[in-house]
C-alpha cells in the first residue's frame, strides 16, 4: 500500500551524517558570527585570540590623533612614565610612579602631567593650611579648658576675656593675643591685675573689674546689709561688662 504524504517522510532515510552533522554545522556557523571581526573595524584593534577589542591599542590612537589635530607631537609624551621630570617645590608631595603610568597611558606630556600636579597642590594646600589651622586651635582650647578646670570655667573664663579684650585692645593685638594659650594667659594676668592695656579708650575702673573683685564687693556690707546705691550699681554694670550676652 502507498504511504502517504507525511507517512513518506517519516519512513524516508535519514540523509548522511545524521541531525548530529546538521547540528554541529550550526554551531560553527553561530561561532564564526561570535568570533567575527567587527565589519569596519581596523586589524590592529582586534585582538584574534581572545576574540576581543583592544582597548588600550584603542584609545592610544585616539590620543594620538588628537594630538596631531592640535598640533601637539608625540615627541612631547615621554617614552616611559618614568620620563616625567615633576616639579613639586611645594613640599606636600612628590612624584607618584603610579600616577605617572596612568598619565603616560593617555598620552599627556610633559607640561600637561605637570599641570596635574600644579592642580593637585593650588586644590589641596587651602585645605591642608585650615585642616593644620584648625588642629593647633582645638589643641590650644583643650590646653586652655585643662587650665581653667574644666569646660564650664573655661566658658565663663573666655566671654570675660573676650569682652575685656576687645575693649582694651585694637582688634589686630587681641586677636593675635587670643589665637595663642600663652596670649590668652597673658589677657587673664592684665586683665586680673587690672592693667589699663592699649586702647586708651577704657577707663581704670572698668579695666578691674573680674569676677573676683566683684564678688569682694558683694562682701562688703554695705552691698548686702546697707544696700549702698553706689556699689550695688557698681557690682551690677560690672556683671554686665563680664557677661553681656
Amino acid at each position: 500500500m502507498t504511504d502517504t504524504v507525511l507517512e513518506a517522510v517519516e519512513h524516508a532515510p535519514a540523509p548522511a551524517g545524521g541531525n548530529d552533522d546538521f547540528a554541529a554545522g550550526r554551531d560553527d556557523a553561530e561561532d564564526a558570527l561570535e568570533t567575527a571581526r567587527p565589519d569596519g573595524l581596523p586589524e590592529k584593534f582586534w585582538d584574534e585570540e581572545s576574540n576581543s577589542l583592544r582597548t588600550e591599542a584603542l584609545v592610544k590612537s585616539y590620543n594620538q590623533l588628537e594630538r596631531k589635530l592640535g598640533g601637539q607631537s608625540d615627541a612631547d609624551v615621554p617614552e616611559g612614565a618614568d620620563g616625567y621630570d615633576i616639579a613639586a617645590n611645594h613640599g606636600l608631595f612628590t612624584a607618584d610612579a603610579e600616577v605617572n603610568a596612568k598619565l603616560h597611558a593617555a598620552g599627556f606630556t610633559q607640561d600637561q602631567a605637570q599641570l596635574v600636579y600644579d592642580l593637585a597642590a593650588e586644590r589641596m594646600l587651602p585645605m591642608i593650611t585650615d585642616l593644620a589651622t584648625q588642629f593647633e586651635a582645638d589643641h590650644q582650647i583643650g590646653r586652655l579648658v585643662q587650665h581653667f578646670g574644666g569646660e564650664e570655667k573655661w566658658g565663663q573664663v573666655s566671654r570675660q576675656l573676650a569682652h575685656w579684650g576687645k575693649s582694651h585692645f585694637p582688634a589686630d593685638v587681641f586677636q593675635s593675643l587670643s589665637s595663642t594659650y600663652d596670649g590668652v594667659l597673658a589677657l587673664h594676668r592684665m586683665m586680673a591685675k587690672g592693667e589699663p592695656g592699649l586702647s586708651g579708650a577704657a577707663d581704670a575702673t572698668a579695666g578691674a573689674v573680674s569676677e573676683g573683685s566683684l564678688k569682694e564687693l558683694m562682701r562688703d556690707p554695705r552691698y548686702w546689709r546697707q544696700g549702698d546705691p553706689a556699689l550695688v550699681a557698681r557690682v551690677r554694670e560690672g556683671f554686665r561688662n563680664l557677661y553681656p550676652d
